[in-house]
C-alpha cells in the first residue's frame, strides 16, 4: 500500500473563472507543520482568525482545472458549498485515523476492530 500524499478531487459546483470556465477537478495534498504555522503571522489571519482556511487551502490545494495557480481570490471566490467541501476533504485527509486492535468478542466470538482512545485511556 503506497504512502498517499495527493488526493484528487471534484468540486461539487466549480469555480468560474472570470473567461467563464468552470473548473471543477483539482488536487490537494497532505499539509506540513509550516502550512498551518506560517499562516498565523498573516496580518488578514490576525485580524480575521476565519482569514486561516482561505491561506491553508491556497497552499494545498495543488491544481484546480487549468487555472496556473490557486491564490486567495480564487479561494475567496468558490460557491460556499465548494469550500465546505475542501474544508472537509483538508481535515479527512489531514486528521490521523485512531488506531485499532483486533480482538474476540466474548458474546458471539467473532473478531472484531476496536478503536484505541488515547484520550480516554487510564480512566
Amino acid at each position: 500500500m503506497a504512502f498517499l500524499t495527493e488526493y484528487s478531487f471534484v468540486l461539487p459546483r466549480g469555480y468560474l473563472d472570470k473567461n467563464g470556465i468552470l473548473h471543477r477537478e483539482g488536487t490537494m495534498r497532505l499539509a506540513n507543520a509550516g502550512d498551518e504555522i506560517l499562516p498565523m503571522k498573516d496580518p488578514r489571519v490576525q485580524q480575521n482568525p476565519s482569514y486561516l482556511t482561505i491561506i491553508l487551502l491556497t497552499r494545498v490545494i495543488t491544481c484546480l482545472g487549468s487555472l496556473p495557480s490557486v491564490d486567495t481570490r480564487v479561494i475567496e471566490n468558490l460557491y460556499t458549498m465548494d469550500l465546505a467541501y475542501l474544508q472537509d476533504l483538508y481535515q479527512r485527509i489531514n486528521t490521523m485515523e485512531s488506531p485499532g486492535y483486533q480482538t474476540v468478542c466474548p458474546h458471539c466470538g467473532q473478531t472484531v476492530e476496536v478503536p484505541v482512545n488515547f484520550m480516554d485511556a487510564g480512566q
